[in-house]
Formats: C-alpha cells, sequence, structure tokens
C-alpha cells in the first residue's frame, strides 16, 4: 500500500499538504509501498493458464490440421481408431492439459518460499486486536540478585572479543534454560559487561514467549518497535495487508538501520527462532544475545545454557541477599533451603528476603515453612514445584492487603506498568500502590524496570494468577474494567495535548472523576507516555474483547485513535479499527460502529488504500445516517472527499465537502465549517477555480484564527500562497508562505517547515532567483529525508531538477526528474506524475531525445486533463509548442500554444498566458516573420511585466528592437 497527497500545480506550486478534515493526521505525508504477494500469485496463475490455455489451442488446431489432410489416407494401428472417433482425442486432450496445469500450479506453490510462521507466533489474519512489543531503549537495570556465572560470562565475553578482534561476523548467542534459572538476568548483566564494546546503543526487547495471556510478539510489531527506538520516523515504517511483505520490507530497513552499526540487541522470552529471526540484524558488527524456555534451531548460533547454581554458589547468593552475618547462619541448612528450591536464582532470592524482613527467625524456622509449603504445592511437577514453594512461603508472609495487591497484579494483560496503573488494578490510591509495588519488590516478588515501573517474572504471573482463579470469577472482569477506565481516563487527558486546538478530543469516561492520572504538561510528555503505554493498552483491548467486554473495546479504540493517527505504524491502526467495528456490530450499536468505520476509513486515506477507504467511509455515512447523527455523518463526508479529491474525482470531492459544510451550518460547528471550506478550496484550485479557491479557503482560515487553531490556520496560508502564486501575485503568494512557515516553526513541525520552503522555491524560481530557490528546496530536502516523508522528499527533488535544467544542465536535470517519477509512480500520485513527466520532456527535447520528450508530454496531458487541471494542461501545452517550434514544426507548435492561450485565459492563470502569447509571437516570427510577430509579442510583455519577470520581457524586447532596427 502507498500514500500520496495529491497537492500540485502544473508548475509544481502545489506540493503535498495536510488536507483541512476533521480527523487527520498532524505529521506530513508518507508512507512505504509494498507490493501484494497476492497479485504475484495472481500474475503466476494466469501466466500458467495462458500457457496451458496455448498449448491446447495449439494441439487442437494442429489436430484439426493433420486430420483434414490424411482424410484420404488411414492412420495405422490405434491412430486409426483416434482417426474414426476424433472427437474423442479433444477429449483426452482437455484432461491432459487440465492435468499439467494442476502440475504446474503445484510446482509453482512449492517453489514459493513458504511464509507460514511457526504455530506458536501465527500472524494475526486481522481477526483481533493488534499487538505490540514493549522496546528499551537502554539496558534494564542490572540486578544484585546476580550471582557467580563466571563460567557462561567468560565464554559470552571470550566469544565476542574473538569476533570482534578477528573482524568476524558477531554469532547469535541463545542464552536457554528451564523457568526461573535466571536467563534474563544474566543476558542483562552480561550487556551491562559488554556495553562498551557496542557504542551504538543497547536495545531490549520482550518477545512474551511463554509469559501468561499474552500471545508471542509478532516478528512485524517487533520489528515496528524497533524501528522507532531505534529512531526511525513512524511514517517511513511499511505498512499493508500482507503480514509477510510487510515483515520483510520491515526486516529489510532494520537490517539498514543497522549496517555498519555496533548495536547490542537482547531479545528476550523467544518462544522460537522463526519468531526471532527477522530481528536480526544483517551486519556483521550487531551482538544479539536471545533467551528462551526452549533450544533454538539455528545454525549460525552459540548456545549458552544456563543451569541451576551450584549449591555453593547458590549459598553464597542466599547469604548476601539475607543481609545475615555469616557467623550467624548454619551452612549446612542454607545448603538444604536451596535445594529444596532447586538451587534457583529466583528461588533462592525469594527466601533470602523472606529470612532479610524477619530477624526474629532462623534459617532452621525458614526451613520447615518451605517443607509445609512444598507439601501444599505436591500436585506440581518437581521443578516447578521447588520455585512455587518459595513464591507460596513469601505470599503468605504478606498482609491480607498485600496479598490482594499482588493478585489483582496477575490479571494485568500488559507487559509491564506504574504505579498508577498499578493503583486501578488494586482500587487502591495512587501511593497506597507505589508503597505496595515498592514492598513487593522488596520481596523479590516484582522486577524493577527503568522509569519507576514493574514487571512481574513469568512464572510469578502464573502463581498470581492462579491465587486469583481460587477467589471470585469477577474479580478478573472488575480488574479488567478498571485498568481499562484508567487508561481511558489518561488517553483523555493525553488527548488533549496531541489532538489540533479546536478540533476537540476524546471525552473522558463517565469514572474518569474516580482515577488517578499521571501528570501530562506537555505535548512531548503525551507522545512519550503514549508510545511508552501503546503496548499495554493494545493488551488490554485484547483482553476486553476476549472477555466480551466490547464497550470498553470500542471506547479505548477511539481515544487511541488520534495517537495511532499520527504515530503509526497504520496496518497497527487499521487492526485495531476492525476489532472496535466488530465489537460494535456484536453490540447492534450503530453509532460506535459508525465511527469505527470512520477511522478505519482515515487510516486506510493514509495508506492511499482509496478504495478500502472509500467503502468504510460510505458506510459510517449511511449508519450514522440511519442514527440521526448529523455531526457523525458530516465528519464522514468530509473524509470521504478528501479521498475523492486524491483520486482526482473532483466532482464527487466538491458535492462531498459542500453537502458536509451544509450540515456543519445547520449544527453551528464552527471548526468542521473550517475543514469543510479548507478541503473544498483544494478541490477548486485543483480544477483551476481560483476565484473559489480563494473564497473558500479565505474564509476557513478566518474561521481558524477565530478558533485559535494554528495547523489550520497555518495550512490555509500556505494553499492560499499557492493559488496567489497560480495567479500571478508572487509577493503575495510569498507573504502567505512565510506566514504559514513561521506558524510551523513555532509549532516545532519540521515537516510542515519543508513544504513551506518548497513553496517558497517555487516563487524565488518564478521570479528569477535561481540560487535562492535552490537554497530553499535543498533545506527541505533535507527535513524531508529526516522525517522520511517520501512525498515531500519528491516534491523537492523534482523542484532541484527544474533548477537544473533552467541553469544549462540537461543532462543533470534529467537524472535527478527520473528519480522524482520513480517515487511518484511507487506513491500513487498522478499529480507528481504529470508534473515530472512534463519536466522530462523539456529536458529531453534540449539533449534532442526528440521522441522521449513528446511521448513524456502526450502521457502528462493526458494524466492532467483526467484530474481536470488545467491551468497544468496549459503549461504542458506551452512546454510542446516551444518543443515543436525549436525541432522545426512552428505551425503545429503555434496549434498548441493556440490551445494553451485559450486555457490560461479561461483559467486566469496569466503566466502560461504570457507564454502561450510569447511562443505564438515568435512561431508567427519564423513563419511569416516579424510584421505578424509584433502584436502577440507585446502582449506578452505587458503580462510579464505585471507578472514581475523582467528578465523575459528584456529579451523579448531585444527581439522586438532587433525588428524596428
Amino acid at each position: 500500500m502507498t500514500k500520496a497527497h495529491e497537492g500540485w500545480s502544473a508548475w509544481g506550486v502545489g506540493l503535498g499538504f495536510e488536507v483541512g478534515g476533521g480527523l487527520r493526521a498532524e505529521s506530513g505525508p508518507a508512507c512505504c509501498g509494498l507490493a501484494e504477494s497476492t497479485h504475484v500469485r495472481m500474475r503466476r496463475g494466469a501466466a500458467i493458464a495462458v500457457v496451458a490455455g496455448v498449448g491446447a489451442v495449439t494441439t487442437m488446431l494442429a489436430g484439426l490440421v493433420t486430420n483434414a489432410v490424411s482424410a484420404q489416407s488411414h492412420w495405422p494401428s490405434w491412430l486409426g481408431w483416434l482417426q474414426a472417433h476424433p472427437w474423442l482425442s479433444f477429449v483426452m486432450l482437455a484432461v491432459v492439459t487440465a492435468g499439467l496445469t494442476a502440475v504446474l500450479a503445484a510446482l509453482d506453490d512449492r517453489s514459493t518460499p513458504s511464509r507460514n510462521p511457526d504455530p506458536a507466533v501465527r500472524p494475526d489474519d486481522g481477526a483481533g486486536p493488534p499487538g505490540a512489543a514493549l522496546v528499551l531503549r537502554s539496558l534494564p537495570r542490572d540486578t544484585t540478585a546476580f550471582t557467580d556465572r563466571s563460567a557462561e560470562l567468560d565464554s559470552l565475553v571470550s566469544s565476542v572479543r574473538a569476533a570482534q578482534e578477528n573482524e568476524e561476523s558477531l554469532p547469535v548467542h541463545v542464552i536457554d534454560g528451564m523457568p526461573g534459572v535466571g536467563k534474563t538476568t544474566f543476558a542483562v548483566h552480561a550487556g551491562h559487561v559488554l556495553s562498551e564494546r557496542f557504542p551504538d546503543g543497547q536495545l531490549f526487547v520482550n518477545l512474551n514467549g511463554h509469559t501468561t495471556g499474552r500471545n508471542p510478539v509478532q516478528a512485524s510489531e517487533a520489528l515496528a518497535s524497533l524501528l522507532t527506538a531505534a529512531g526511525v520516523p513512524t511514517q517511513q515504517i511499511p505498512v499493508g495487508d500482507d503480514v509477510g511483505a510487510i515483515t520483510e520490507a520491515r526486516a529489510a530497513m532494520w537490517r539498514s538501520r543497522l549496517a555498519g552499526k555496533k548495536a547490542l540487541l537482547i531479545l528476550d522470552n523467544a518462544a522460537s527462532y522463526r519468531q526471532l529471526e527477522p530481528l536480526l540484524p544483517g551486519g556483521s558488527g550487531c551482538l544479539v544475545l536471545v533467551t528462551s524456555r526452549k533450544r533454538l534451531a539455528a545454525h549460525e548460533e552459540v548456545v549458552l545454557a544456563v543451569e541451576a547454581l551450584p549449591p555453593d554458589h547458590a549459598v553464597d547468593l542466599f547469604m548476601r541477599l539475607s543481609g545475615r552475618p555469616a557467623d550467624t547462619l548454619d551452612r549446612d541448612v542454607l545448603k538444604e533451603l536451596v535445594r529444596l528450591c532447586g538451587y534457583l536464582p529466583l528461588g533462592v532470592s525469594l527466601l533470602a528476603a523472606r529470612l532479610r524482613h524477619h530477624p526474629s527467625w532462623s534459617a532452621e524456622d525458614l526451613r520447615e515453612r518451605l517443607i509445609a509449603a512444598r507439601d501444599r504445592l505436591g500436585e506440581l511437577r518437581a521443578g516447578e514445584r521447588a520455585v512455587a514453594a518459595t513464591f507460596d512461603l513469601s505470599y503468605r508472609d504478606l498482609t491480607p492487603e498485600r496479598q490482594h495487591f499482588f493478585q489483582s497484579l496477575g490479571f494485568y494483560p500488559g507487559t509491564d506498568l506504574d504505579a498508577y496503573a498499578g493503583a486501578a488494578l488494586g482500587a487502591v490510591p495512587v501511593v497506597v500502590a507505589r508503597q505496595q509495588l515498592d514492598a513487593l519488590y522488596d520481596a523479590h516478588l516484582i522486577d524493577e524496570h527503568p522509569g519507576s515501573r514493574y514487571r512481574l517474572h513469568d512464572l510469578l504471573r502464573d502463581y498470581a494468577r492462579g491465587l486469583a482463579d481460587e477467589g471470585d470469577s469477577m474479580d478478573h472482569v472488575q480488574a479488567v474494567q478498571r485498568v481499562c477506565a484508567y487508561y481511558l481516563a489518561t488517553l483523555a487527558v493525553a488527548n488533549e495535548h496531541i489532538v489540533r486546538d479546536g478540533a476537540g478530543g476524546t471525552p473522558p469516561p463517565d469514572r474518569s472523576s474516580q482515577v488517578e492520572t499521571p501528570p501530562m504538561e506537555s505535548r512531548t510528555a503525551a507522545l512519550g507516555w503514549l508510545e511508552n503505554e501503546r503496548p499495554n493498552v493494545l493488551a488490554c483491548i485484547r483482553e476486553a474483547k476476549r472477555l466480551a467486554l466490547h464497550d470498553l473495546v470500542i471506547a479505548l479504540a477511539a481515544a487511541m485513535a488520534p495517537f495511532l493517527r499520527q504515530a503509526g505504524p497504520w496496518d497497527q491502526a487499521v487492526g485495531l479499527h476492525r476489532t472496535a467495528a466488530e465489537s460494535a456490530r456484536h453490540t447492534g450499536d450503530q453509532k460506535a460502529l459508525a465511527g469505527a468505520l470512520t477511522e478505519l476509513g482515515v487510516v486506510r486515506r493514509f495508506m492511499a488504500a482509496y478504495p478500502e477507504a472509500t467503502e468504510a467511509l460510505n458506510e459510517a455515512v449511511t449508519q450514522y445516517e440511519a442514527v440521526g447523527d448529523r455531526r457523525g455523518k458530516a465528519g464522514a463526508l468530509n473524509q470521504v472527499g478528501i479521498v475523492w479529491y486524491l483520486t482526482a474525482d473532483n466532482e464527487a470531492g466538491a458535492r462531498a465537502q459542500t453537502e458536509a459544510l451544509a450540515l456543519y451550518r445547520q449544527l453551528g460547528d464552527r471548526h468542521g465549517q473550517a475543514n469543510c471550506l479548507a478541503d473544498l478550496g483544494m478541490v477548486r484550485r485543483q480544477t483551476s477555480r481560483f476565484d473559489a479557491s480563494v473564497e473558500a479557503q479565505s474564509e476557513a482560515l478566518s474561521i481558524y484564527r477565530e478558533l485559535g487553531d494554528r495547523y489550520g490556520e497555518a495550512n490555509s496560508l500556505r494553499d492560499l500562497g499557492i493559488v496567489h502564486c497560480l495567479l500571478g501575485e508572487y509577493g503575495l503568494a510569498t507573504r502567505r508562505h512565510r506566514e504559514a512557515f513561521d506558524i510551523y516553526a513555532e509549532l516545532g513541525d519540521r515537516n510542515h517547515q519543508a513544504y513551506a520552503l518548497n513553496e517558497l522555491g517555487v516563487v524565488r524560481r518564478l521570479t528569477g532567483d535561481l540560487e535562492g530557490a535552490r537554497d530553499v528546496h535543498a533545506q527541505a530536502l533535507e527535513h524531508y529525508t529526516d522525517l522520511g516523508d517520501r512525498f515531500g522528499r519528491a516534491n523537492s527533488i523534482r523542484h532541484l531538477g527544474v533548477l537544473d535544467r533552467l541553469s544549462g544542465d540537461a543532462a543533470a536535470a534529467i537524472r535527478v526528474l527520473e528519480e522524482a517519477l520513480e517515487a511518484y509512480r511507487d506513491l500513487g500520485s498522478r499529480g507528481g506524475e504529470a508534473v515530472s513527466l512534463s519536466e522530462l520532456g523539456v529536458a529531453r527535447g534540449l539533449v534532442g531525445a526528440q521522441d522521449g520528450a513528446v511521448e513524456g508530454l502526450r502521457q502528462s496531458v493526458e494524466i492532467l486533463r483526467e484530474l481536470g487541471d488545467r491551468c497544468g494542461e496549459a503549461e504542458v501545452l506551452n512546454h510542446w509548442g516551444a518543443l515543436l517550434r525549436t525541432t522545426g514544426d512552428p505551425v503545429a507548435g503555434r496549434g498548441c500554444f493556440e490551445q494553451a492561450l485559450v486555457l490560461a485565459r479561461d483559467v486566469r492563470c496569466p503566466l502560461e498566458e504570457a507564454r502561450a502569447l510569447e511562443g505564438i509571437g515568435r512561431c508567427e516570427w519564423g513563419t511569416h516573420g516579424p510584421a505578424r510577430a509584433g502584436g502577440p509579442l507585446r502582449e506578452a510583455v505587458a503580462v510579464y511585466r505585471q507578472l514581475g519577470v523582467s528578465a523575459v520581457v528584456d529579451d523579448i524586447e531585444r527581439l522586438l528592437v532587433s525588428q524596428a532596427g
């Protein structure tokens, strides 16, 4: 799928902009395109069918000819029988052809690498809510519970050192072992030891391979989170519907990102090698540490088996963590204690914590309690019983309130949590939740993560859920409802910062007054919170769906929509809104269904999946009509109007925006009115109705200023600047673009600053300041490249190619413009394609490639006529006329100029009017002499003077002076 915002003019003045509707991303347009594998399979199938069909027809014709020729003779043996019964041969031929086709298809399927992942990590089929991976941009805190693993650590360090010193590729190091043996602790400790060898960063990813209540993280989800953590703009992350293709594209980007880097990647809790294989860097300088409960098969791996601690090491760890003097402990009793918990570091840590928290206990007291707990858990397997007994002993040492709080953590659908989420789960104030979490951490029942966050070990999560299952089953549902209510309340706060001024945010839930939310004082803080909590919120939506809490699914999806529109990845948003729509259909809530479909349509538009976007938005309009929701219907109409604008169905786009505008006026919704007017203005500009465009956009600007919507104000100013430039009002156009740029700078929006810079560059080029134009286009190109905006980058490249042509370097212009053309075609931008073809036609004409020049100009005219861009068509006809005139056909050239003149005057496009008049005059000069050329040339001079294009005026006046002389 691709994304393209198709704002353009014939000169490339319009550059792709944020359209003005009410449900839109603040980030600029960009997306990576993916070829659908289903199309590949269809093409293969079609090829097979064609081959088989041609073979059948050929054979049949050969048989008919042979039979006719041999009518007077008799075929020998059994062939004579076939000759007497010719239609039977056709039946046999059909059977053989069908069989061969089946064999070909089977062989084709076998030759195509399978993308079916391991059953344990199967890709989403779209039926469930999306997932997300938890990625830490730095290593978790090294724990004091780490004890002597010198042999394993020395082996790892030696392997890494040898590979680096010999400049060899670092192999994947797999750390495997049973639950509770300390695999993650070892990996984190090793990461800290080796961190200086990997200065380009350390990333820690929890893959949830064996986490109760959580599906293993899909490779595509993990790659999206890794790319974001590594600094890749979300707009640059590939999206689409084909999970296999997305995974491959993201993996390629991930490998490219880490190429030549020295980074450390810890993939924790992996389910299978298939799950983690796409996450592996392609370069030789990155170290990957994998932890898993299962032996992962891979030929290049180095396996580090982490076993239970040696008895003496386990005793030493116990003594260190217990805080007791060594001479007060009976070492024989300690040996028995660590044996009873299987010599597992997790169990040893818990036991030592019990003794430290009970100064009156002796080691013998602890041993007796542990034996009693093991007896109570006797139904468990030996290894599980060993560590579960330590859990039970620690749990029973908690106060009743703390026991209840610990149980509630077992219901948490997410991966890690803070005190606010903990308060919601435990139905306690945040200050109490913080105390409880600190106490559970001190008791080694939870792990601490950076940022005052906590996480249960997988075994402890199992244990907590087991305890909770012994109680009231409604506790689980109520805990999930409470934490979902907390996330709804906090999302409402975050949305106040990220939703555009005047656009309105997600209303808080009814119970929000009972929920404490973390402080968020800025847009940056809100976006940071949303990015950190994304995997947890999505996990809550999954759990709510599993528990049939459909109202919560719908509400959370709506609350996450503004963030996912901006941050992506958009395929994750598609899965979310599909889930919300499914829940709405289940409950029969038509209004909620319409809302989910509207969001789905908006995201599909961002992905340039225009048919799917139109389908979803049209259904949303129908659902809103059914429930009498005029505001919702207006919003959906506004959005589908944007899609029609982008697909150049300008009549449908204008009709939708006009209907939506009328509804918003009935409702008194000023912001909705401004959005529709802004989008209607762009439709009018695209069809060269410049006066109507200025009128609509000016009214939108006035409303945006009234509401204090700075983004809307800047967007309208920029679009007005585009129109003023098309009208030849270059001074006013410059002021509008400058005003827009200043607002974008004030808002810290580099992406839209780049769009304003490109527009300024166009004005400078048209007024003869080629160096000034190159400077601002180069600045814009740098911004787009940094931000991953492929559409904006294509615009800047195209403008720089035009400057190369005007500077006399036609060969360089062709190279640059071909790059722009390829980018536009990848993005599906018909307007960008048309402008690039036109400019390529001019540049190719300059190097004598006339056939290529004519073909480019012809294709450009066809596209622009299809789009209804008459001003653009006039410009291309002027280019075509100039090509014909300079290649010896001034009569045909004059015909092009005359067509351009009619179009330019009809739409009030003065620059193209002047170019057409100049072209007609020069053609007359070449065919009939100076006498008939003077009139159109003087008219051209008058228009050029009004525009302030002095260089062309001087050239024409010199020609006229030579005529007079």
